[in-house]
């Protein structure tokens, strides 16, 4: 059973990654991150559309929702056993959750996540939404 202290540092880790998705997904092109009060997550927003959402408590249970091809979340699932899972309150074959309190899946890769997840959105953008971020 884990002490008060490692639960402490383990949210203090979780935290720290929470703050560096939010961060990351701010510099994406026309990207916004924002606290999304009615559904209490932090919402990854571009143009209107939700490309990832995540969490807004740090602790063990805290996931980040990307979207990607449904054979990439499969091959992410199988590689992540327990720590990547079918999207939470999302399509299940577009979508998956990763659980932030592993550093199986490192920072570097969650970003390259969200990265794939915000062109995966951006591609869905009509043209004039698509241009006005040039």
């Amino acid at each position: 059973m884990k002490q008060r202290k490692e639960y402490a540092m383990e949210n203090r880790m979780i935290q720290q990654r929470m703050e560096r998705f939010k961060t990351f997904g701010q510099t994406l092109k026309g990207a916004k991150v924002y606290f999304r009060q009615d559904w209490q997550v932090f919402y990854f927003d571009l143009q209107g559309k939700m490309f990832g959402m995540m969490s807004d408590q740090a602790n063990e249970e805290t996931i980040i929702t990307l979207k990607n091809l449904p054979a990439k979340n499969e091959e992410l699932r199988e590689m992540y056993q327990g720590i990547v899972i079918p999207g939470y309150y999302t399509n299940k074959n577009h979508w998956n959750s990763i659980k932030l309190v592993s550093e199986e899946l490192n920072d570097q890769a969650i970003e390259q996540l969200i990265e794939i997840s915000y062109r995966l959105v951006y591609q869905k953008l009509t043209k004039k939404q698509q241009a006005e971020l040039m």
